[in-house]
Parts: structure tokens; sequence; C-alpha cells
């Protein structure tokens, strides 16, 4: 046979890999944990996983360190109760989702509805830094994270929206909550990381840079700003980008 003849396994290998890329099933899907031994459970593994994401974050969150925050167990014992760590990851979105209150359904303004549940998820990610990082990692199908979706939507077809429209506005709602926390855990990790913590060690970051758009001599805007920096905390960008939204919102219901 000609040496670049295919063999019967090569054609395999494309389904293979395919295989191998296909993501772990939903922990929703699989069959539920065995009865408890001694102290270990699915409620204490969550747990345990919080806890090590919220300390080293979500590059941190491995089954061996989870295990070791437990106590005498290896990980393989950890896998007869979430199954996998795409698994575990679910069961800690949705235990972190369930910190968050939700009504059982839509009171009589729908903006303090939306701007309620934004910022109550905006306090649970401060809690949790790991969550918009992981969020996107898995489709968002546990109980919590779902009935959180579905009062949403309600909010949104309550005042005349169509689902896919509701669906629209509620992740663009969703994105400026997920993306603030990213930028703001991001930011912060930069400033610990070089040492710029302190408002005195700031400040002298911002005049470096201030000196290198004065030599430019065509920034009088920026160095303007930079010589005395100014404007909202993080807390009041975050409702200001909020409030905008819930007005392009509120211009486009019907």
């Amino acid at each position: 046979m000609p040496k670049d003849s295919a063999q019967p396994e090569d054609f395999a290998q494309p389904e293979k890999a395919a295989e191998a890329k296909r993501p772990a099933p939903l922990v929703w899907t699989q069959p539920p944990p065995p009865p408890r031994q001694r102290a270990l459970g699915r409620e204490e593994i969550v747990v345990a996983a919080i806890a090590v994401a919220d300390e080293s974050g979500a590059a941190g969150l491995t089954m061996k360190a989870v295990a070791a925050r437990l106590g005498p167990y290896s990980p393989m014992a950890l896998y007869r109760y979430v199954h996998s760590k795409e698994g575990l990851v679910d069961l800690m979105l949705d235990a972190a989702a369930a910190e968050v209150p939700v009504p059982t359904e839509p009171g009589s303004d729908w903006r303090v509805d939306l701007r309620t549940l934004a910022v109550d998820t905006r306090g649970m990610i401060k809690r949790h830094g790991w969550y918009p990082v992981l969020i996107h990692t898995r489709p968002p199908a546990g109980p919590h994270l779902m009935r959180r979706t579905e009062f949403m939507l309600s909010v949104l077809v309550d005042r005349g929206l169509t689902v896919p429209d509701a669906m629209t506005y509620a992740a663009l709602v969703d994105r400026h909550i997920l993306g603030s926390g990213l930028q703001e855990a991001q930011e912060a990790r930069t400033l610990r990381s070089q040492g710029l913590e302190s408002p005195e060690a700031f400040l002298a970051a911002i005049a470096t840079v201030h000196d290198l758009a004065a030599a430019r001599g065509d920034l009088p805007h920026l160095t303007g700003w930079l010589a005395r920096p100014s404007g909202p905390t993080v807390d009041e960008q975050f409702d200001l980008g909020l409030d905008m939204l819930l007005d392009g919102i509120a211009a486009r219901l019907p």
C-alpha cells in the first residue's frame, strides 16, 4: 500500500479529537450524589471550593486544593459527588447565585426590580471575584441561575416586551454587572502586584503618566485631568452605567 494511503484509524482521529473537546455534561443532568460518608458530601465540597476560589481566584481552583481544604480526602473522593471539575463549577456558580435575593414575582416598578437585582448581584461578585471569570465557562443551567433569569424576563415581559427582546435587555444588564466585576477585579490585582494599593503610591504613578502626557504638548484635557485627578468612585460609576442602561430600556418599552 502506498505510504500516504489513509489507514482506517486515520479517519477516526477527528472524531476522537472532537470527543476530547466536548464539554463535560452539566452536573444537573448526572445521577444524584451518593449518600454522604463521614463529614464529606456535595454541600461540604462546594463550600470548600468556594473558599478556595475566594482566596486564590479561579486560577487556584483545583480538585487537589479543594480536597486539601476538606481534610484527609483525595481528589478522587470528590469526583463521586461532583462528577468532574466542571460539575463542581456548575455547583459553585449556582451556590453563589443563591446568595442573590430573587422575588417570587415582579413588583410595581420594573426599574426598581432590575436595579435591586443588579446591585445585589454586584455585591455577590464583590465577595466572589471568581464568579464573573467562570460564569461564561458553563451554561447557566442551575436552578438558582435559571430562576434569576426567569425573574428578569418576567419583569420586562410584563412591560410589554417580547421574550427575545427581554432576553437581549437582560443580557445587556448582566454584561454591565459582570464586565464591571471583571474589570475591577483585574485592576485590584494589578494594583496589588505593582505595589500601588496606597493612595500615595497610586498618585505617584499618575504623576509619572502626567509628565509623559505634558511632554507631548497636544493632550491638554488629559494633562489637566492627570494633574488633578477626580471623579466618581467605582460604585458610583457602576450606578451611572446601570442608570444609562435602564434609561435606554425605558425608551424602547412599548
